[in-house]
């Protein structure tokens, strides 16, 4: 069993590497199953024993563009006062890495992909990848390995309660309006209907986040 399942894990590697090469090389809408096959050293119909479709497979392979947020979040987050300041830097350091690259964290955090459908996806990925995770960040391990970004955040911000800066009775409703705040700004950001720099958009998202644990917070 245990051989069988490290054999599925190296071909989900050799098709997800086959893709991020294509995607790299061409742009993600140039990804086909017979290029990735082809890349990959296997016959088409094989994929279909590992992914569900094509936009599967693309959706797991984007998982390799977090490896550069995942890699940043220790030096965002080493300096922060407490657990507060540390949720502002995690967004600092989020919502900079999805406004680089916003079509492939729109496809990771708000694509079909994102829902049950698929379910641990964010595991699977680590456990074909480990490295990626960074070594300096076990204590947001419960946080990476999240698919869905509403529960991301608010495991963030329940340090936060437990600290005694927000009430535990409130954190849902900040919880989806600052994951509002973000995704608007990232569709503006993906569409390019936003005229601000990449530092400008991370500035004023960073801004209505404030604003909104400012509405909240234990005084």
């Amino acid at each position: 069993m245990v051989k069988k399942e490290l054999q599925k894990r190296r071909i989900m590697k050799y098709f997800i590497e086959a893709t991020n090469s294509i995607i790299e090389e061409e742009g993600i809408e140039c990804v086909t199953i017979r290029k990735v096959a082809d890349m990959a050293g296997y016959n088409s119909a094989t994929l279909y024993n590992y992914f569900q479709n094509l936009n599967h497979l693309i959706f797991l392979s984007s998982m390799k563009y977090l490896k550069d947020y995942a890699s940043d979040l220790y030096e965002y987050t080493k300096g922060s006062k407490n657990s507060l300041d540390m949720y502002f830097n995690v967004w600092k350091c989020f919502s900079y890495h999805s406004y680089l690259k916003p079509e492939i964290y729109n496809l990771i955090f708000f694509s079909e992909y994102c829902s049950d459908k698929i379910n641990e996806s964010m595991k699977l990925y680590y456990s074909i990848f480990p490295e990626e995770l960074g070594e300096e960040n076990e204590k947001f391990l419960p946080m990476l390995l999240e698919d869905d970004i509403y529960l991301r955040d608010y495991k963030i911000l329940e340090e936060a309660a437990e600290d005694n800066f927000l009430r535990e009775d409130d954190l849902k409703e900040i919880n989806e309006m600052n994951v509002l705040i973000y995704q608007g700004m990232l569709s503006r950001m993906l569409n390019k209907s936003s005229k601000y720099s990449i530092d400008e958009a991370v500035e004023k998202t960073l801004k209505y986040v404030h604003k909104t644990i400012d509405a909240y917070r234990v005084l």
